[in-house]
């Protein structure tokens, strides 16, 4: 079995697009999609009516979970640009969406953790910023995934794969959209790409177990920096660029 996996495409269209260009010449079975699939500054209602047409195996995100039931008063900028341009036939998709899911038997698909879809998982943040966790910190967080033998994460943006005791794979595909991203909680941290590519990973159990390969496409990233200045984000430009935080 060959699977295609993204994660947070952010809204991003011409990275989406380029990404499923490359992984047709992968020759895969299935691919599979992590969530945070439209909040952004390029073309979410675009990025909405492709996925609704792929019918991909997908999970909700942290932000499908607040555009759907966040109040004003909490929500983002890039939750309110989408929600502001979506119509009734993308939010009965988002509505439609799980949390986690199995694509094919022994395989868990999430966003952040199976349990929680704002948790990092293969990083944690401290006062001094985001390193990676360790190998008991990251199966405190996963619990009991007993019967999988693969394990397909997303949220950090960043690309990673970590052997778990007993052999199951972890895997986050990085993303697919947005590169790179500062936050303030639990502490201020940054989670930086270092280059504008869109990511996605490749997992096949050829060699009898599962195995991961990692890529990183050109796009027209210039396309996706101007069309967040036009939503006046130039933060969210820079880092289109560079795969840098400004």
């Amino acid at each position: 079995m060959r699977i295609a996996v993204i994660s947070d495409v952010h809204g991003n269209l011409p990275a989406l697009e380029a990404v499923l260009a490359a992984i047709e010449d992968d020759d895969v079975d299935l691919t599979v999609n992590l969530g945070d699939l439209l909040s952004g500054y390029v073309d979410p209602v675009g990025t909405a009516d492709r996925l609704i047409e792929l019918n991909l195996p997908t999970v909700a995100g942290n932000h499908e979970r607040q555009l759907l039931t966040f109040g004003p008063e909490r929500i983002g900028m890039a939750d309110r640009v989408t929600r502001q341009l979506l119509g009734e036939r993308h939010w009965a998709w988002l509505r439609s969406l799980p949390p986690t899911r199995s694509p094919i038997p022994g395989v868990l698909a999430f966003h952040g953790t199976p349990d929680d879809d704002l948790q990092y998982l293969m990083h944690t943040v401290e006062a001094a910023g985001a390193r990676e966790a360790t190998v008991g910190e990251v199966l405190q967080r996963l619990g009991d995934v007993s019967g999988y033998s693969l394990l397909l994460c997303g949220h950090t943006h960043l690309t990673g794969s970590m052997r778990l005791p007993g052999g199951a794979l972890l895997v986050n595909p990085g993303s697919v959209g947005w590169p790179a991203y500062a936050d303030d909680e639990p502490f201020a941290h940054r989670m930086e790409a270092g280059s504008p590519h869109a990511r996605y990973a490749v997992v096949d159990d050829v060699s009898g177990r599962w195995e991961v390969s990692f890529a990183a496409v050109e796009y027209p990233w210039e396309r996706a920096a101007v069309a967040a200045e036009g939503f006046g984000r130039p933060d969210v430009a820079a880092a289109m660029r560079t795969g840098r935080v400004a």
